[in-house]
């Protein structure tokens, strides 16, 4: 009997459905353990709770569930430091795999995690993808979640308790996704297709999961974006005097709101197939593979306007601030952030011109694709009429934000060819696509990033951080980058084929190999220097003192680091926001002093 019950024990509770509902349960034990639910249980209960709960002062606070909108931007800020590193570690381990064609020392006897070495270099390339696009959605978040009410002279976000619960479901999240790596890994990159998700091991479940739980953070934070834009601006802010970036969360919103349910629903269905053997995307029981990549490409193309948006946003911005002109086109560029997060929802499928995709659909979604090039050059044409005579200073923020908008033309300008379908048949997997698409989100997310943290830091610690090494990060950085992916696309025009631990030595790419491995190394380098600078500044770093990049915008208007809840004497918006060297422009004016709020 004692057997029987162990054997019992041992093919139900290491089995693959406990794996998944111990995950599940595992995430939702974390959510109430960690305290964040516990307003809303004691809401249900019939007990009142404080609206807001003061933080304790000192960097405890970062630890814990806080409602401030700005302790939970820097939750969301540093989680995303932390899985860009790991990320980026992974894409180190695969790159050096990469400097030299036959397999260097993820070899078929190189034995981890029950994986060979190639199957190790599958899940670490997969990892690598899904793990950058996690914390580019909390990078992102961090921003928004920091600086938007900020913008708006809001005190806080709409629903607070809402933003932290968005943050703290990121965190089992991400652990579930680093947890595949260890129960098997998953083979399939980071796009999970039928039928080699279906028949992985536990770690594609765990995979599967983890974005799925992602998904909450993304369309809650995203719900909480629009209520604040939408009812908590400042008196006289009306839509045509948002703040760019403001603009950019709200259409970076809409998508995260509308379209992430559709990532999260294909991989459930085939966490389905594999749970309960229901045939979604089995062609044995009348289902269909190609279903799964509508239903992935839907969420996942408009996912990279997600993630450059705010970029964009930042760019635009920013720029004004160190060129001392006006924003050109203002109007034209808050509508263009609108325009691509609606044309971005008819593209999806130029992801799937190789696939068994119905041949008349090529030519519509070929056309669409193009599309996207017009709201995106109205931004292109706005940075460059906005630097075009103006009295450009180069602070670390205006270096990024100039770098930003170079390797994002470089990204852009490699787009079209692929939206072209009789191209793309020849570049589709090949490592064009990869040069093309880290263009893409280097320009629109991680230059803009980093921009974004060297401004708003002296704000958010009232310290600056180091220019030299400031400098030193970029000047590493760039040039790195662009020879890394304009070789990428090289190697790609010349056959090299993406997600494949081996290459034939004939094809005579070793050389450019290498040396894009080491440029790899420089990044990761480069943005080490970073992180070195970023933690020490916040104790040691030069004392920011007012107004420190003479900007207009209002949260530079008071001392940093900003009060609990922001703005003790509210302000009134009477001027338009990027108004920058013409004179006796305002753009707000705070109450007087007895209109103070309590």
């Amino acid at each position: 009997m004692g057997l029987r019950g162990t054997e019992l024990f041992g093919t139900f509770f290491f089995s693959e459905p406990a794996w998944v509902f111990g995950a599940l349960v595992g995430a939702v034990s974390f959510l109430f353990g960690v305290g964040v639910m516990d307003d809303w249980v004691k809401w249900a209960r019939g007990i009142d709770t404080p609206e807001h709960h003061e933080d304790k002062p000192g960097w405890e606070k970062y630890l814990g569930v806080s409602l401030d909108h700005k302790v939970i931007g820097v939750q969301y800020t540093i989680t995303a430091l932390v899985l860009i590193s790991v990320g980026g570690l992974f894409a180190l381990i695969f790159r050096t795999e990469l400097a030299a064609s036959q397999l260097q020392f993820l070899t078929t006897t190189f034995k981890l995690f029950n994986q060979t070495g190639p199957q190790i270099y599958n899940a670490l390339m997969s990892l690598h993808g899904m793990i950058m696009i996690v914390s580019i959605l909390l990078g992102i978040s961090g921003i928004i979640n920091y600086v938007v009410p900020l913008l708006l002279g809001a005190h806080d976000m709409a629903f607070p308790r809402m933003n932290a619960f968005a943050f703290w479901v990121a965190v089992p999240a991400s652990v579930l996704l680093l947890m595949s790596l260890i129960l098997g890994g998953f083979e399939t990159g980071w796009t999970g297709y039928p039928p080699l998700s279906s028949r992985g091991p536990v770690g594609v479940q765990m995979f599967f999961l983890g974005v799925f739980v992602a998904g909450w953070s993304s369309i809650l934070g995203a719900l909480n974006v629009i209520a604040t834009v939408m009812r908590m601006r400042a008196k006289g802010m009306t839509a045509m005097r948002l703040p760019i970036l403001a603009w950019a969360s709200v259409a970076t919103s809409i998508i995260a709101l509308t379209a992430t349910q559709l990532i999260g629903l294909s991989f459930q269905l085939v966490m389905f197939q594999r749970l309960f053997g229901m045939g979604f995307f089995d062609p044995t029981k009348g289902g269909n593979p190609v279903l799964f990549q509508h239903l992935f490409w839907f969420y996942s193309h408009p996912a990279v306007y997600v993630f450059v948006l705010p970029g964009l946003g930042v760019i635009s911005e920013l720029l004004p601030v160190f060129v001392r002109k006006p924003l050109f086109g203002y109007r034209w560029v808050a509508m263009s952030s609108l325009g691509i997060a609606l044309v971005g929802f008819i593209v999806w499928a130029h992801h799937m011109f190789t696939s068994g995709m119905n041949e008349y659909l090529r030519v519509p979604f070929m056309y669409s694709t193009l599309l996207v090039a017009v709201p995106t050059g109205v931004k292109f044409f706005s940075w460059v009429a906005t630097i075009w005579g103006g009295k450009i200073s180069t602070p670390t923020p205006m270096l990024f934000v100039l770098g930003a908008i170079i390797v994002f033309l470089m990204g852009g300008l490699s787009g079209p060819p692929n939206a072209t379908v009789s191209v793309d048949l020849h570049l589709h997997d090949t490592y064009f696509i990869v040069g093309h698409f880290h263009d893409t989100i280097f320009g629109g997310f991680v230059f803009p990033f980093f921009a974004a943290l060297y401004y708003w830091f002296p704000k958010a610690t009232g310290r600056r951080m180091n220019e030299f090494w400031g400098k030193v990060h970029f000047w590493l950085m760039t040039p790195s980058f662009l020879i890394l992916t304009f070789g990428m696309m090289r190697i790609g025009l010349l056959g090299m084929r993406r997600r494949i631990a081996d290459y034939d030595p004939a094809l005579g790419f070793d050389t450019t190999h290498l040396i894009l491995t080491i440029c790899g190394f420089a990044i990761a380098l480069s943005v080490l220097i970073f992180l070195i600078n970023f933690f020490h500044s916040m104790k040691h770093g030069e004392k920011a003192e007012g107004n420190l990049w003479a900007s207009r915008s209002p949260e530079w208007q008071v001392p940093s680091p900003m009060a609990a809840h922001n703005y003790e004497v509210p302000f009134e918006v009477v001027g338009e926001p990027y108004d920058y060297g013409l004179p006796g422009s305002k753009y707000i004016e705070f109450a007087p002093a007895q209109g103070k709020k309590h």
